[in-house]
């Protein structure tokens, strides 16, 4: 990975660790989770609605056939991740919340073996089975001396499947588009659903405290809006695979900031299961590229043998 994209990445991991403490510091100041998502993603909608504007941009509109899909993974991607997120860490911790997202690429595995009928082996399988004890773990971690699945736990666990489900069907979709656009779009998408949280917007904007407010605006601002361009450019210049394993440092960034801000720590146990989690999506990713890489090897030898034939 060259330099630029390296910081690229490194930026933009940071930014979305410290997203998580900068949603708990908004909701500890007065924001109500529904008026929070709104307010992040206004801006955010605004954000890319000011690029799409600016001279020399040039916006690809969808094609009628990919509005709905688009519309679709927007609602799932946006919507459903963000509610989940944000209602989620009402009652769990920043940095616990970081490690059930930290997760999806577990769900991930299981959806492209589903529906796109990608094999996985038996050390794969066994890393999925590692991920799922070290999500049960997390989410035990979150109930305290109790034993019980909070409601929190339950979110953000249907927000790292909605993130899952997005990551796979969107990828036909940059064939066509360029990774920018369809954030965008996306975006615009998933915000249409959180004006239901409209009535009392102002209000409570008002009633909040300066801190809640300008976490509110910095999570619109970078998180929702900059760092997806920046890990799309990452994206576009280095190799995916090498930029997206720099996601399982995002739960270490997390951490940290919530400490330094909120004074906040994930339980013992939590964190036990967040390294098993992140350790069985390492291994299961290890399996896949060298099963992909014996794939190309073999393609290749079978072309070079029919145009010796």
């Amino acid at each position: 990975m060259n330099k630029k994209a390296l910081l690229l990445a490194s930026f933009t991991i940071i930014v979305w660790g410290s997203s998580f403490a900068s949603i708990r510091a908004s909701l500890l100041g007065g924001y109500s989770a529904g008026h929070l998502v709104l307010t992040r993603f206004l801006i955010a909608s605004l954000v890319f609605i000011l690029y799409a504007l600016w001279p020399g941009t040039k916006f690809q509109l969808p094609r009628k056939e990919d509005i709905w899909k688009i519309a679709l993974l927007g609602w799932i991607g946006i919507s459903v991740y963000q509610l989940g997120v944000t209602f989620g860490e009402v009652t769990v911790s920043a940095g616990t919340a970081s490690m059930f997202i930290a997760s999806a690429p577990i769900f991930t595995a299981i959806i492209a073996v589903i529906a796109l009928k990608e094999r996985l082996k038996a050390i794969g399988w066994i890393g999925l089975g590692m991920g799922f004890i070290g999500i049960f773990l997390i989410t035990l971690g979150t109930a305290g001396s109790t034993f019980t699945i909070s409601k929190g736990a339950i979110l953000l666990l249907i927000a790292a499947f909605a993130t899952s489900v997005f990551f796979v069907f969107q990828k036909p979709l940059f064939k066509r588009y360029k990774p920018i656009e369809l954030t965008a779009y996306f975006t615009w998408a998933g915000t249409i659903p959180f004006f239901i949280f409209f009535p009392g917007l102002l209000e409570e904007i008002q009633g909040a405290t300066l801190e809640a407010n300008l976490s509110a605006i910095y999570v619109g601002v970078f998180p929702a809006a900059i760092a997806y361009a920046t890990w799309a450019t990452a994206l576009s210049m280095a190799n995916a695979s090498a930029v997206t394993s720099m996601m399982y440092t995002e739960p270490v960034f997390a951490i940290i900031i919530a400490f330094v801000w909120l004074q906040e720590l994930p339980s013992l146990l939590s964190v036990i299961g967040g390294i098993i989690a992140i350790s069985s999506v390492i291994m299961v990713n290890m399996v896949q590229g060298m099963s992909q890489k014996r794939t190309k090897i073999n393609r290749t030898q079978h072309l070079k043998k029919r145009k010796t034939i």
